[in-house]
Order: structure tokens, then C-alpha cells, then sequence
């Protein structure tokens, strides 16, 4: 899917939600969960994002995003009902790295914890619903912001190359989130702040997840 009806989306927005922090990632242990859930060639996609991570820690931030960019969008798009068998499902990095397929939310939560990964400060990024005008359907992109109030690029699985939102006339903003807060968008720039992102069921959902395989992998045989 590109995206369900937006008023499904508008009522997840009263709940609430478990903010999240971010321990470093084990490569390992998730190399380790990829082999045993989803096979050898799971295994061998983390370790290519791994080596995507590691190789371009240091590198500056246009580099950074456009190599995490171009990596996802080499996965396969796939509705949530064909992958995870269920209407609605927002998959952890690790379970869309397994998978190799999702729709739009899985490329953008990816590409969002893969740049928190190499050092990404959190305020500069943030997941956004938008509508797709050319599928007339809802739609969600990661936009980085070089600095508050500014113009933000936009990565995208639909259209690959990384643009301003000015230049993404396609799209138009209904509202976004990061690991803290929540803006109700306005035109393409910085939005209005409306709340925490902790009001967001799905993301609840995904980052409880994320933190239960953290835990799994520091403490005991991943399952």
C-alpha cells in the first residue's frame, strides 16, 4: 500500500505510546536474530548494512543520507497484508531487513534508524505523512531539516532522487513525527509543533518491538 484511509491514521493518534531511547546497535546479535528468523540471506543483508553503517559513520550528511537512501530503495515494495499478513504493520529495521520487502512506512522507519545509527541528531529528521497526488493516496516520506526552519529534503521510495520539498510539488504535507514530538504540517516548511509522537499507536507498537529485541539480544538466546 502507499497508505490507508487518513482518518484510521488521524484516531491512532489518541493513543499513547513508550518514548524511545537509543542503545548502540549489536551487529551481531542482529546478524545473529536475521540468520535464525529469516535465513542465510537475511544474515547477509545485515551485514551489508552493517558495512553501510560502519563505512559511512564519519562521512559528512548529503553523503550519509543519500547512501542510506539509495540502499532501501533497493528493497522490494510490498503491500503489509503480503509481507506480514495483516491490514496495517509497521516492521522494525531488522524485520524489513529479514523480509527485503515492505511498503512505505518500513523504507522510511529504516532509513530513520539507520541515520540515527551513523549519528543522526534526531531533531533533523523526521517521518511524514503525505499525500500522494499522482496515486491520490496517503503516502509516508523521511524529510531532514539542516537546521531549524528550514526547507527539507525529502528521501523517498517513490521517487528515488533526494530533492528539496519545494521541488516535490507531488506530494503534499499532512503531518510529522519524531522520536519525540509531532507537528501538523504547513506548506513544505517546519510545520506546527502539536503535542508529543507519543501519541502514535503504530510507532508505540514498532519502538516496544525494537526495545523488546534489544533486551532479547543483550540477555539471553534470541528466540
Amino acid at each position: 500500500m502507499l497508505m490507508r484511509a487518513w482518518w484510521g491514521w488521524l484516531g491512532a493518534i489518541l493513543l499513547s505510546w513508550l518514548l524511545w531511547a537509543s542503545p548502540q546497535l549489536d551487529f551481531n546479535k542482529m546478524i545473529q536474530a536475521l540468520q535464525q528468523r529469516y535465513g542465510d540471506d537475511a544474515a547477509e543483508r545485515g551485514r551489508q548494512w552493517q558495512a553501510l553503517v560502519l563505512a559511512h559513520v564519519d562521512a559528512d550528511e548529503l553523503t550519509q543520507l543519500k547512501q542510506v537512501n539509495d540502499y532501501f530503495n533497493g528493497f522490494l515494495f510490498a503491500n503489509d497484508d503480503v509481507v506480514w499478513k495483516q491490514e496495517d504493520y509497521w516492521a522494525t529495521p531488522v524485520e524489513f531487513i529479514g523480509r527485503a520487502a515492505g511498503d512505505c512506512e518500513d523504507f522510511t522507519i529504516a532509513k530513520y534508524y539507520t541515520l540515527l545509527e551513523m549519528g543522526f541528531d534526531a531533531s533533523k529528521l523526521r517521518l511524514m505523512y503525505v499525500k500522494a497526488v499522482a496515486y491520490n493516496q496517503h503516502h509516508m516520506v523521511l524529510t531532514y531539516y539542516r537546521k531549524r526552519g528550514a526547507i527539507p529534503l525529502v528521501l523517498d521510495n517513490i521517487d528515488p532522487a533526494i530533492k528539496p520539498a519545494t521541488e516535490r510539488g507531488d506530494l503534499i504535507p499532512i503531518y510529522s513525527f519524531n522520536a519525540d514530538y509531532l507537528w501538523l504540517a504547513k506548506a513544505r516548511g517546519d510545520g506546527k509543533l502539536v503535542g508529543e509522537s507519543n501519541r502514535l499507536s503504530l510507532w508505540r507498537d514498532l519502538r516496544e518491538r525494537q526495545s523488546e529485541f534489544q533486551h532479547q539480544s543483550e540477555s539471553k538466546d534470541l528466540p
